[in-house]
């Protein structure tokens, strides 16, 4: 079974259309969204293309829209999020599922037993076999920390919406006997225009900062840490 994983969209309608686009010329069995699908500048296209399809759903941190945010400029993103996708898109994105299991792989948003716990290339290998406990399947794959890697039985596939790669575009993961790492390429200058046209309240910063230009690995290492 080769399953296309797509994690940490973001609201970013353009990268999910090349990595759809992409998908439509491999021969895959199954798509699965690994949760905070919304949370960006184009919520409810996002949302409308991703119920569209025949997919496997998750749900993320940044999904669950009933928690403030701690920072005023997220806060007030949150708020815009809320009122574009009206009651219905909150309480569908609300309702996903925390995990899914499919052909033996295990699909969490961060980690098995959280949706914001961190786990990234940098950290223990102590520590990552507390995170596994329990867990009988051959693979987990996760995003939230948007960089790709895999540390044994741990896979993140990356962010479609907002790498953190240091080389812009879409990444994302084919599951299957073997696992293939992914990067799509999209119009960058015209998404972030689009994305400035919008009244979102970070159109600025996510045109600039995680479409035009994306932070390195380096970058968000020493942000994360392990």
């Amino acid at each position: 079974m080769r399953v296309a994983a797509f994690y940490d969209v973001h609201g970013n309608l353009h990268a999910l259309e090349a990595v759809l686009a992409e998908v439509d010329r491999e021969r895959v069995d199954a798509i699965v969204f690994g949760g905070d699908i919304a949370a960006g500048p184009f919520p409810v296209e996002t949302v409308e293309l991703v119920r569209s399809l025949d997919a496997v759903c998750i749900r993320g941190n940044a999904d669950r829209l009933d928690a403030p945010a701690t920072e005023p400029e997220y806060e007030e993103a949150r708020l815009w999020i809320e009122r574009q996708l009206g009651e219905e898109g909150v309480a569908w994105l609300a309702a996903l599922p925390f995990s899914a299991m499919l052909d033996d792989t295990l699909y969490v948003h961060a980690t098995p037993r959280s949706d914001e716990e961190v786990v990234t290339e940098l950290t223990t290998e102590e520590r990552l076999a507390v995170v596994l406990a329990g867990v009988e399947q051959r693979l987990v794959v996760a995003g939230h920390t948007h960089m790709q890697f895999r540390r044994g039985r741990f896979v993140n596939a990356g962010s479609v919406g907002r790498p953190y790669e240091g080389r812009p575009g879409a990444y994302w993961a084919l599951v299957g006997d073997d696992l293939e790492f992914r990067h799509t390429d999209y119009d960058l200058e015209g998404a972030a225009a689009a994305v400035r046209a919008t009244t979102y309240p970070r159109a600025e910063a996510v045109a600039s900062e995680n479409i035009l230009r994306v932070p390195t690995r380096e970058e968000a290492l020493a942000e994360f840490g392990g």
